[in-house]
């Protein structure tokens, strides 16, 4: 029985795949990874193969798709297709540590002012006046806590160099990308589509890096849409 595995991303949590959750548990098992007690990629990965048994398509969202590719290096003979939301595959880039560092420190003096600052460029500008998708988000960022925010941000400041080995990654891919996402713009998944070798890309419209939750009818459409024409709805 092939389980579907679900990563979020940085100081997030099981709400960013509730809804392909809640669809795709009448068609397989479904396990709602804990990253949170890792400070690298690499044990974070091994963390969650740990956690499951037996095959498994992984979805990660942003820091998570990075996880879901270093699972995907470590035990390729269980991972059968992985899901890449809004994510990236470059190692640090010059000056990244710095920045990291400032949001470590302003994450210790106040969870509420880090998410303040952090969630608005997440999105796509047109949801900034959704007071419940922030308020939901907010509420996901300070359950969180400094320690994992710091635990998770050394964690992509040491990240392993995911294009390093994309073109041996075998697994189908499906890349979701987000029209309004800064962070993690179309360009980056289509470098990553063109260096796997099974790849596809699917763009969700009137979106940000949180896409999963901003627009979850169309991320789980695309998504369920793939896991059928791939897998064949995955009863085995």
């Amino acid at each position: 029985m092939t389980t579907l595995a679900l990563i979020p991303g940085l100081v997030s949590d099981s709400i960013v795949w509730a809804p392909l959750a809640d669809v795709v548990t009448r068609r397989m098992p479904v396990h709602a990874a804990d990253v949170s007690h890792s400070s690298s990629i690499s044990g974070m990965a091994e963390s969650v193969l740990a956690a499951t048994e037996g095959d498994l398509i992984v979805a990660g969202h942003s820091m998570g798709g990075r996880v879901a590719m270093e699972m995907a290096r470590i035990a390729p003979d269980r991972i059968r297709g992985l899901v890449l939301a809004n994510t990236g595959h470059h190692p640090k880039r010059d000056g990244e540590e710095i920045r990291r560092q400032q949001m470590i420190d302003l994450g210790h003096r106040s969870m509420e002012e880090l998410a303040d600052q952090w969630l608005p460029p997440m999105l796509n500008p047109a949801r900034l006046t959704d007071a419940e998708l922030l308020g939901n988000l907010r509420a996901m960022v300070l359950r969180a806590g400094p320690d994992v925010h710091e635990r998770q941000i050394r964690a992509l400041i040491n990240r392993p160099n995911a294009s390093a080995y994309m073109a041996g990654l075998g697994c189908p891919i499906l890349l979701v990308a987000a029209r309004h996402d800064g962070w993690s713009p179309i360009v980056q998944h289509q470098e990553i589509a063109d260096a796997a070798p099974d790849a596809e890309l699917v763009v969700i419209e009137d979106a940000g890096h949180f896409a999963p939750v901003e627009r979850p009818a169309e991320v789980t459409a695309a998504i369920i849409d793939w896991l059928m024409r791939r897998f064949g709805g995955i009863d085995a």
